[in-house]
């Protein structure tokens, strides 16, 4: 083996499926599939993503030198069979390995991890400490819904866990379904809603989990069964609750709001009363977290101020698509002969760009007026300045992707946070999503602590915080006073720093709305060909590619029917005039 091996990392199978690669043990690529498939939460082998990571490193199938899986699909299955018998279509534990090989024509070393490893892996490699605490939860990975560990320098050892079907991940996602919201997706609406039920709804979901002294916890399963139908559940959770399942075309009702708010009331309980467990435990000051659960930013807030660690690290990918990141770190580890730690990351910047020539190609291709700054880039940021202080809400794509669910300023939707009607607008005319979604800050770090109640920096959007001046930022606060943060500095964002900087100048105001880039039930954009047509589609008034300005006034009834009439599923430059023929 090579002393700096290249690694691939999977995840796939089940959902946001995922491919990175590390090179000399340093991330130089990372997509998830549904970027390009165009499907969001796309479980599918990722084909794509692989070819993607492949062209942005410049580097062949043959010039990998060992693949690592996310998962081990026999213990995988083992479950399945022990829980679900024939209740649904088990996969081959040999289908990930068919399929590394003979959809990626790759025959060399395969290396499978343990879920929660992978995932323990993908926070602790990361996140810049020599030692920590590790807390992984999420729905079930093989067996384990929570995982407890201690790291340091290259091992991670998991030392205790919590079995399926004793699961908080799994019970949050079955009251997502129950309240009409998509599972394995739609769980950041319940935790958005949450705040518009009573605090006298807190205990409404108690009963359904008894967090236990220790590390353990006990779904009810008199009252709910996880190994039941879809139906079933409803049926089960529709006895619980006294209100039938709402569809999703239905509206909300306060009984909907305080259900969500008792969920995550239990949620955020249950994470830092098993945070409080593991520092008991280990005694680390440091903590490292990560499962799809770790991307509910309000109990991550908790965590931070109970948990009882001064310091703590989330994966920023910290559902499924980061555990090829955690995989790759495991086998890079496992087969290199100078087997390393890692830096804390300052960026997730690792997915897909395009040249100023290719965008141009493109927006030629459609025929779009456009202004050019290609050699003006301080002009750029001043007209976009300008445009923001006006009131206008401008789509970003410039760079390279960002990886995992949040956009920080390469595929991002930013807007002025200090107008009352900001949210609405963004909400029902160009995101089309329900109206109590919140939006997110983006804020130089040197004046975060002026605005929201935060310490040190934030650059993933992976915590709520208390907005320092309730009301004087509306357009980001949500109903309960807090925002989820991204702080911005010139090592994190340099493009964004400076727009920021200059938006400060103009306006008094070093923050601005940040939200992604993409409509309603659709995956954030990649190419220029989904930032056409996702402006296209919305009430956006500008959209800025590279060094190049489109403005929705100038876009002609011929330019708008072409791009519409395009298909989504088209990847990065590839409308030319053959696509024509």
């Amino acid at each position: 083996m090579n002393r700096n091996p290249t690694v691939l990392g999977i995840s796939a199978l089940y959902h946001d499926s995922a491919s990175c690669i590390l090179q000399d043990g340093i991330v130089s690529a990372a997509v998830q599939e549904e970027r390009l498939s165009r499907r969001k939460h796309d479980p599918r082998f990722p084909t794509e993503s692989v070819r993607a990571c492949l062209e942005i490193t410049g580097l062949s199938v043959d010039e990998i030198d060992v693949v690592a899986y996310y998962e081990q699909p026999e213990r995988k299955r083992h479950r399945q069979i022990q829980t679900l018998g024939t209740k649904v279509s088990i996969i081959s534990p040999e289908l990930p390995g068919n399929l590394i090989r003979y959809c990626l024509g790759y025959d060399g070393d395969v290396l499978y991890f343990p879920h929660h490893l992978s995932h323990a892996a993908s926070s602790y490699f990361f996140s810049g400490f020599k030692e920590s605490a590790v807390l992984v939860v999420d729905g079930v990975g093989e067996w384990s819904t929570i995982s407890y560990g201690v790291a340091k320098e290259k091992n991670i050892e998991l030392f205790e866990s919590v079995s399926f079907p004793h699961s908080i991940g799994l019970l949050y996602s079955v009251v997502t379904g129950f309240l009409g919201f998509e599972v394995n997706g739609g769980e950041y609406k319940v935790m958005g809603l949450a705040p518009y039920g009573s605090k006298e709804a807190v205990e409404l979901s108690w009963r359904l989990l008894e967090n236990s002294p220790g590390g353990g916890i006990r779904v009810n399963t008199n009252i709910l069964d996880f190994t039941a139908n879809k139906e079933e559940i409803d049926r089960q959770l529709t006895e619980y609750f006294g209100i039938p399942p709402r569809k999703s075309s239905e509206p909300l009702t306060n009984d909907h709001a305080n259900i969500a708010r008792s969920i995550q009331h239990l949620t955020e309980e249950v994470l830092v009363s098993k945070a409080q467990y593991l520092h008991s435990s280990v005694g680390s000051k440091n903590l490292c977290l990560a499962g799809g659960v770790a991307l509910n930013c309000v109990a991550n807030m908790h965590v931070r101020q109970r948990g009882g660690f001064e310091n703590l690290f989330v994966q920023p990918a910290a559902g499924d698509a980061g555990g090829a990141l955690g995989a790759a770190a495991l086998a890079y580890n496992r087969v290199s002969e100078d087997p390393r730690g890692y830096g804390q990351i300052k960026n997730v910047f690792w997915g897909p760009e395009v040249t100023n020539r290719e965008a141009k190609r493109v927006l030629d291709i459609a025929a779009i007026n456009y202004a050019s700054y290609e050699t003006k880039q301080t002009n750029l940021i001043e007209l976009i300045v300008e445009k923001l202080a006006s009131g206008n809400v401008i789509a970003l794509h410039r760079g390279r992707m960002e990886f995992g669910p949040r956009a920080l300023g390469a595929r991002s939707i930013l807007a002025d946070p200090r107008g009352s009607g900001t949210r609405d607008h963004i909400n029902q005319i160009v995101k089309k999503r329900e109206s109590f979604r919140p939006f997110a800050p983006a804020v130089l770090v040197e004046y975060a602590q002026e605005y929201f109640d935060i310490s040190g920096e934030s650059p993933f959007m992976i915590e709520t915080c208390a907005v320092a001046e309730k009301g004087a930022l509306p357009a980001i606060t949500h109903v309960d006073g807090t925002a989820r943060v991204q702080t911005v500095s010139m090592q994190s964002n340099s493009f964004l720093a400076r727009l920021l900087r200059k938006f400060y100048a103009r306006t008094g105001c070093p923050v601005l709305l940040n939200t992604s880039f993409n409509l309603a039930g659709e995956p954030i954009v990649c190419s220029v060909q989904d930032s056409l047509r996702s402006f296209i589609k919305s009430e956006l008034d500008i959209l800025v590619i590279n060094d190049f300005v489109v403005d929705r006034k100038n876009v002609s009834a011929y330019s708008r029917n072409f791009v519409l009439a395009q298909s989504s599923r088209h990847r990065a430059y590839h409308w030319d005039v053959y696509s024509l023929l």
